[in-house]
């Protein structure tokens, strides 16, 4: 085979080269990056590399090969990096938005009453004799309502959280 240029030779073996590359690396972004590195130090050597049939092609893998292991045996040496706390990622500042709609779509389920012992018991943080007085209902009905109430809640975010 006649010399050729090293953009026809990495036209014809990058498909080869590029699944090389991802199985060393094991990821296509890895392996994207692995393959770039090899072929930087490929084109630097090409005029002293032998261009005829398969030669230019073994040079290259091996040379990827040596690549991928120079750079894990640094990575190993210089170990893995401890992020900063300021590299953490923040907390999700929409939780809390998404936790609140989430009840409030549940509170929506309930029966009026229901929903009013609750608001009434927790909102406004009134005894069971003062929400029975407000609803016209005995103390006792309250405690039912509001234990009915906060079952049926329990299995609404139960369900919403296994959706999620």
């Amino acid at each position: 085979m006649p010399d050729h240029s090293f953009d026809d030779f990495v036209r014809t073996s990058l498909p080869a080269l590029s699944r090389q590359a991802n199985a060393l690396a094991g990821s296509a972004d890895r392996g994207a990056d692995l393959l770039q590195d090899t072929l930087v130090k490929v084109a630097k050597a090409w005029r002293r590399i032998r261009t005829d049939e398969g030669t230019a092609l073994a040079y290259t893998r091996k040379a990827m090969l040596n690549t991928y292991l120079s750079t894990w045996r640094t990575l190993r040496r210089r170990g893995q990096p401890v992020p900063y706390e300021d590299d953490r990622p923040a907390p999700d500042a929409y939780h809390t938005i998404d936790s609140r709609d989430v009840l409030r779509r549940a509170m929506a389920t309930l029966p009026r009453d229901q929903r009013a012992v609750l608001v009434l018991g927790y909102l406004e943080d009134l005894p069971d004799e003062q929400i029975a007085a407000i609803l016209d209902r005995r103390p006792a009905t309250v405690r039912s309502l509001r234990f009915r109430a906060l079952s049926t809640l329990r299995k609404h975010l139960t369900l919403e959280a296994t959706h999620v």
